[in-house]
């Protein structure tokens, strides 16, 4: 009877090597991937998703994408095993990750679970004890595999039940890469982006942006959290936060998210980013909003200015005047 494996596919190097260890040793796998809004292997056509695909394509075993939803933000709000040097929840992450794979292991017909951990690669998430903690609180003790490092460990149900062969298995530890690389090419591996994987909320830059929204929101949403990579973030009032394209990409980002009772401004009499207005209005703070806008305009500093707003497809026109010093600009900058 042949095993079936459920493996966490990132498209990156380890999640991929893990894979092709247990197809090579003919267990059918089928992957599963989850999408974040703070995943950094982000491109406008490309992505962790479409690398765990394109890997799923390649080796001809079926992928279910699952998104992270609101329940993973209120793990990022309050993760019971604390958080790293940013706002990464990283052990508690992968419990909510594993506790989601163990709940769609009746459905796939899986025995088992997959990842490509290695034991000592990440500080916070994948020393031996906190990988203990992982495999515990998801419900998958005895079921969860990590064939890179397995021979760090005791022998899993699928060791020693002979579903797999142990002597076949990895034992790779640390933080070097070298190994992994070594393995791709002896099993044929390529094209492997990612290496290395990346989540946003490591980075210090980052935090802000996110402590802001977990701040202010009423409620949590993941479009909230997409647009923190977009643009750039005032806070003009604590129920107000205005977003301004970089570019015409972002502008367009922009323009498709705008939600009814937001408000698009831009100047009339020139070239001009987008201008996001979200949260609460009034016509102060569309005011303020309109002169951030006009910074980034080659409009005249002192200069009365005209700008459109659209509110629900209806628009209007203000008239401010370009009097925001780059002092006053830095105050709301988020």
């Amino acid at each position: 009877m042949q095993r079936k494996a459920l493996a966490l596919l990132s498209g990156g190097l380890d999640s991929t090597l893990a894979v092709k260890v247990m197809l090579d040793q003919g267990i059918a796998v089928e992957a599963l991937n989850f999408t974040s809004p703070f995943c950094t292997c982000t491109g406008k056509n490309a992505g962790c998703k479409s690398e765990a695909v394109r890997v799923a394509q390649e080796f001809n075993i079926p992928i279910k994408v699952m998104n992270k939803g609101v329940d993973y933000l209120e793990v990022v709000r309050k993760p019971k095993h604390g958080r790293g040097k940013g706002m990464n929840p990283c052990i508690d992450c992968r419990i909510f990750l594993l506790r989601k794979a163990k709940e769609y292991m009746a459905e796939s017909g899986a025995d088992f679970v997959i990842t490509g951990e290695v034991l000592g690669q990440r500080p916070m998430s994948q020393r031996r004890d906190t990988l203990r903690v992982i495999e515990r609180e998801s419900g998958l003790a005895g079921l969860l595999l990590r064939p890179l490092s397995a021979k760090h460990f005791e022998p899993t149900i699928p060791e020693k039940e002979g579903w797999v062969d142990r002597e076949k298995l990895l034992a790779i530890q640390g933080r070097s890469r070298r190994e992994q690389m070594e393995l791709a090419e002896e099993l044929d591996v390529k094209n492997y982006p990612c290496p290395a994987g990346g989540c946003l909320l490591t980075e210090l830059s980052f935090v802000s942006k996110v402590r802001d929204v977990f701040d202010h929101a009423d409620a949590l949403n993941l479009r909230d959290f997409r647009l923190l990579k977009v643009g750039r973030h005032f806070r003009t009032g604590p129920g107000t936060k205005v977003l301004i394209g970089r570019n015409e990409a972002e502008n367009e980002v922009l323009e498709s998210a705008v939600q009814p009772g937001e408000a698009a401004l831009r100047w009339l009499e020139g070239s001009s980013p987008l201008g996001v207005v979200m949260g609460k209005m009034d016509d102060s703070l569309l005011e303020s909003a309109a002169k951030i806008v006009l910074r980034y305009t080659k409009a005249e500093a002192g200069r009365r200015c005209a700008i459109k707003v659209l509110i629900d497809g209806n628009e209007q026109r203000l008239m401010v005047t370009n009097d925001f010093s780059e002092a006053r600009i830095e105050e709301f900058r988020v």
